[in-house]
């Protein structure tokens, strides 16, 4: 393979963030090392988008797949940082003009309750991996989350993430207690037309089933929920339709699948019954001037066989890249850059801690543009010129040299070899796509 003296980058994480920037490198005329610790770069939209989201998965996929193709990127899948390669040898000793971290949110956010990990998969799990589990549960060789549902189940949590977790708790219950029945169905069926309406054309009644149903509590109040945006520096008219917008989304989610929901509560303790989490122990709060203030000698219990933590998702701890609390440690939030280090950048949700598709979309581009424009000192211009006159006509004294690029390349590739992958990101995608829950029930949704 032919390369040109100019810039190389790493970057880890290959799914919205990721393929952004790395497309927009690529298009500059810079070679994108991008690597992925799945088979395929989707991230969350494949592991924390729940499956009912078949169009909207299809659509973002196949938009990552479209820029991960540009002959300028070189994917290296199943390669996670801190794992596979560490982010010091990476740093200091590949030799990259720069280094990206567009490696997501993959944690949960631990359940703030003294001792509620210690039973973690013994009547507690988290968001993520209970997402992941429902998505791929359907699949002959999924093995990785040996999870199930509960009835009566209680969810902590307060945004949209949460909403899907109780969604996902209550069609996997009604499905299974339609079986009961002997009534076949499936998630997808019931997701589209809601819990009540799929029930009535089995001429069947909620109620008819014998399920508790879970309940999502809140420490905030319901209005508070960020189930949809508030302008900045609304007005109080403004500020009050943003509320009842998030009230009416609330009401109409728990219409459709019958969850039930408490707020201005907050989790202070466990229940433990024969070493297993069995309940938790809640303190109802009060909201003043925009705080969550605890309200003592509230305390009540809540009984339940399953708990699920759904408060929000941070970075994992990756060796050597420096962290404060809960995130990355970043000079500048717009520009990405990681304390410390001159040549790192971090983006997408590994910054901004938020799971909005186009947020981590936007984001990308303004880290991204800044390192090329700022950082690399390689703006559109200069790629041009480089076109049209030759590379060598704009040599700059931070561009790596033709046989730097290739001896970056060779180490790439044999990342590349180690794990199977032959380069050609067309035919191995087709060969890791997971088998489609829509598929297997073919066109009549049964």
């Amino acid at each position: 393979m032919k390369f040109h003296p100019g810039h190389f980058v790493a970057l880890f994480g290959g799914a919205c963030a990721g393929s952004e920037a790395a497309f927009q490198l690529a298009n500059r005329g810079i070679y994108v090392a991008v690597f992925d610790q799945q088979a395929l770069p989707y991230g969350k939209i494949e592991d924390g988008l729940p499956k009912w989201h078949v169009k909207l998965r299809d659509k973002e996929e196949a938009k990552i797949d479209q820029k991960l193709s540009h002959p300028n990127i070189f994917y290296v899948p199943q390669t996670k940082l801190g794992r596979d390669l560490q982010f010091e040898d990476i740093v200091q000793h590949w030799g990259f003009s720069a280094v990206l971290l567009a490696s997501g949110a993959w944690r949960d956010r631990p359940l703030p309750v003294n001792g509620a990990d210690d039973y973690l998969e013994k009547g507690l799990y988290y968001q993520n991996p209970f997402v992941e589990w429902f998505n791929h549960n359907h699949e002959p060789d999924y093995h990785h989350y040996a999870y199930d549902v509960a009835d009566g189940a209680i969810v902590v949590g307060g945004g949209l993430a949460s909403i899907d977790v109780v969604k996902i708790l209550m069609l996997e219950s009604t499905v299974r207690a339609l079986a009961k029945r002997g009534i076949t169905t499936n998630v997808l069926k019931l997701e589209h037309r809601g819990i009540p309406a799929a029930l009535a054309e089995f001429g069947v009644n909620f109620s008819d089933l014998g399920l508790k149903g879970c309940t999502l509590y809140y420490r905030r109040r319901n209005i508070d929920m960020p189930l949809s945006s508030i302008p900045e520096g609304a007005d109080a008219d403004k500020l009050a339709k943003a509320q009842q917008v998030r009230e009416k989304i609330l009401t109409l989610a728990r219409e459709k699948f019958c969850f039930h929901f408490q707020e201005c509560c907050k989790p202070v303790g466990t229940i433990v019954e024969n070493s297993r989490l069995n309940g938790l122990v809640f303190q109802k709060t009060r909201i003043a001037e925009g705080r969550v203030q605890s309200l003592p000698g509230t305390e009540f219990e809540v009984r339940s066989p399953l708990v699920i933590s759904s408060i929000g998702s941070i970075p994992e701890p990756i060796p050597g890249i420096p962290s404060k609390g809960e995130l990355f440690t970043i000079s500048n939030e717009d520009t990405g850059q990681l304390d410390g280090y001159e040549h790192v950048f971090a983006l997408g949700n590994a910054v901004t801690g938020r799971g909005n598709i186009r947020e981590s979309e936007l984001h990308s581009r303004k880290v991204i543009h800044h390192v090329m424009d700022h950082y690399l000192g390689w703006g559109e211009a200069d790629y041009q010129r480089a076109e049209a006159d030759g590379w060598d006509a704009v040599n700059r004294p931070n561009m790596l040299s033709e046989s730097q690029v290739q001896s970056l390349y060779q180490r790439v590739e044999a990342m590349q070899r180690r794990v199977g992958y032959d380069g050609d990101y067309t035919s191995w995608s087709d060969r890791h796509q997971p088998v489609r829950l829509e598929n297997m029930l073919g066109e009549n949704g049964n």
